[in-house]
């Protein structure tokens, strides 16, 4: 399709329009932080790394910081281990059923994060009766964390298709021997995508969060949003939060960058 000159120069605009309206509240929260003026007065009154270093020195911070990493790995194993089988069974091998069963699978993540926590909370105190903490935290974080490495595998198995490993299951090689040198070597880079954007989905996840931890369990966005309106906190809630958003980034930019290099190579 070619567009005329001023129809390009209209959606340049719009494009520019729209990724100011997205960033620049994220560029006021990296300003922000290293802002001298406690109520985050414009223009800056001055720079400092003051809020930095408190950052550094928070006991609070550090902790929730250490938690949202344990829950973000956990669950993101969880996820590369069962979305990976999910997606070998619904897409090798066919049965009654399956196209429900792929709708369940992805169904988490369309759903209200709201929704999803109400439901959890009530599955695990009102029928299991277990007590809230890390663990229940880290088993509702795998239930939408699957579904990223879930899409990712089944992506690259539509595109890889069956020739190869039927050529194993020819040559005498077993389930496992045909996964291990066959199909695993194929989906390294569908399965490392998958499991950084998991992680970084789960890094910074509250609303889930929110119904399934204990009073002792402060992942990173809860210890943000309990100390967002603290005046004294507020400029170190800023520099947490600028952490918050590198710590999104980079998973998110090298799984891109991997899916995109995968593709160059297919």
């Amino acid at each position: 399709m070619i567009l005329g000159a001023g129809v390009k120069r209209i959606l340049a605009t719009l494009t520019a329009l729209t990724l100011l309206v997205m960033y620049l509240p994220l560029m006021l929260v990296v300003l922000n932080s290293f802002n001298t003026s406690r109520s985050f007065a414009w223009p800056p009154s001055g720079l400092t790394l003051e809020w930095w270093r408190r950052a550094w020195s928070s006991d609070g911070a550090r902790e929730a910081v250490m938690t949202s990493v344990q829950v973000a790995l956990a669950s993101t194993a969880i996820a590369l281990v069962l979305g990976t089988l999910m997606s070998l069974a619904l897409q090798r091998y066919s049965f009654f059923g399956k196209n429900s069963v792929n709708l369940l699978v992805i169904l988490p993540i369309a759903l209200p994060g709201i929704v999803t926590g109400i439901a959890l909370n009530n599955a695990f105190r009102g029928v299991m009766g277990i007590q809230l903490g890390l663990l229940t935290v880290i088993v509702a974080h795998a239930t939408f964390c699957i579904v990223t490495v879930f899409n990712n595998v089944q992506a690259r198995l539509r595109r890889m298709g069956g020739s190869f490993e039927e050529a194993s299951a020819d040559l005498g090689a077993g389930v496992w021997t045909t996964f291990r040198l066959v199909t695993f070597p194929q989906l390294r880079s569908a399965l490392l995508a998958g499991g950084l954007l998991a992680f970084a989905l789960s890094f910074d996840e509250i609303i889930v969060t929110t119904f399934t931890a204990g009073a002792g369990t402060t992942t990173l966005p809860i210890w943000i949003l309990n100390n967002l309106f603290r005046p004294n906190q507020a400029p170190i809630v800023n520099v947490v939060a600028v952490v918050l958003i590198l710590l999104s980034i980079v998973p998110i930019w090298i799984a891109q960058k991997i899916s995109g290099d995968a593709e160059g190579v297919r």
